[in-house]
């Protein structure tokens, strides 16, 4: 039998691949007192992704749409219509997934799901037509959202404009990611990494907004100048192909390392010498706090946001192959990895009580918002 005292958060998103979104909203998940509060997801395609395991083995529900299977809009709105009429213990629904918000906002509102929150996880979006559109349509999210939420204040503005929006920061197990120089000659002896090696990493998902054309540019500029470098690639997505074969005509294949998705993610920064993320936009990334989380240098591309900084091996640079070049070039003749001391503002045991708190309060709060939203 279900304890009816647990409040049980419906959480919207796209699916559970081994993503930023995800990764934040598992990091809350593990730390949150699941005897006060339980996540269940509402996904949006039929098969199983990288963490529906560990969230069915700790008490999570998984509800599965197919609207990224069939692309059929009418038959997703009849399926989210008929789930919300069901599923009436549902007091209060998390959405993250942006391209969507608005439809399944209203529908929640229209089935008298009484607290709604929309959370920004994205400063910006793919400058393409349909990522135009998708733009544009998200933007009326705060129209039937009760409470909007934030991975950052850029992310916040984006998509709420002028409306009010509290921050959320995205917040990890930071002791997971500290430095470790036993686990460091441990990985790289693994992934085939020699002594001299100056090791770059990068750690993001296959697409647009990633920029790994820049990412293999730099590299191959890098390369030419000193050989004793290697590339280190975390993640899939629909450009890997593209990414892939660009590597092979740059004859490139023995030096970039295509590692897909990892669960030892947090041993493969010990490995690293420098960690990069020349993205064309972000929320607040998780894989940034991580790498500072590690003492490594970290390189920023000035298209994210600033609050992203917690130590002085933080740099942002403008996207600008010569001036990244140069900057690494700089960073390989320094070999500092001494454990920093730095800000606790996206420490997950913190964070985790603090939406904890936020849920308990607004599950308070339904009578109130019942009938008047």
């Amino acid at each position: 039998m279900e304890d009816n005292n647990i409040v049980r958060i419906l959480n919207i998103v796209p699916n559970m691949r081994a993503a930023g979104i995800e990764s934040f909203i598992m990091n809350v998940y593990r730390n949150i007192d699941k005897d006060k509060i339980q996540f269940d997801f509402l996904v949006h395609n039929k098969k199983r992704e990288f963490f529906d395991d560990e969230i069915e083995k700790m008490g999570g529900k998984i509800y599965r749409l197919s609207l990224k299977d069939d692309k059929n809009i009418l038959k997703y709105i009849k399926e989210l219509n008929s789930f919300f009429k069901k599923h009436k213990e549902y007091k209060i629904i998390h959405g993250h997934m942006q391209s969507m918000m608005p439809l399944y906002l209203y529908l929640a509102k229209k089935n008298d799901i009484p607290i709604r929150i929309a959370h920004s996880h994205n400063g910006n979006y793919e400058k393409s037509l349909k990522g135009f559109i998708l733009h544009l349509f998200s933007r009326f999210s705060k129209f039937f959202s009760t409470d909007n939420w934030a991975c950052s204040e850029v992310a916040g503005k984006y998509l709420f404009g002028k409306s009010k929006f509290e921050v959320i920061y995205n917040g990890i197990n930071c002791e997971n990611f500290l430095f470790n120089n036993n686990i460091r000659k441990k990985k790289r002896e693994e992934l085939e990494i020699k002594p001299n090696d100056f090791v770059i990493g990068h750690i993001g998902r296959f697409e647009f907004q990633k920029n790994h054309e820049f990412i293999i540019d730099l590299f191959d500029k890098l390369y030419k100048k000193d050989n004793n470098l290697v590339l280190l690639l975390i993640g899939e997505g629909k450009n890997e192909r593209k990414i892939r074969d660009k590597v092979e005509k740059l004859h490139l294949t023995e030096r970039i390392k295509f590692l897909g998705v990892r669960k030892d993610v947090n041993e493969i920064y010990q490995a690293m010498d420098c960690f990069i993320l020349p993205s064309l936009y972000e929320g607040l990334p998780v894989v940034g706090i991580e790498a500072q989380i590690n003492s490594l240098p970290c390189l920023y591309s000035n298209k994210i946001t600033d609050e992203l900084k917690i130590s002085d091996r933080a740099e942002f640079l403008e996207l600008n192959l010569n001036v990244w070049y140069n900057k690494i070039m700089e960073i390989r003749t320094q070999n500092n990895r001494e454990m920093l001391i730095v800000s606790d503002k996206f420490d997950i045991k913190k964070i985790a009580q603090e939406i904890a708190d936020r849920y308990v309060n607004l599950n308070r709060l339904e009578s109130v918002y019942n009938g008047k939203n």
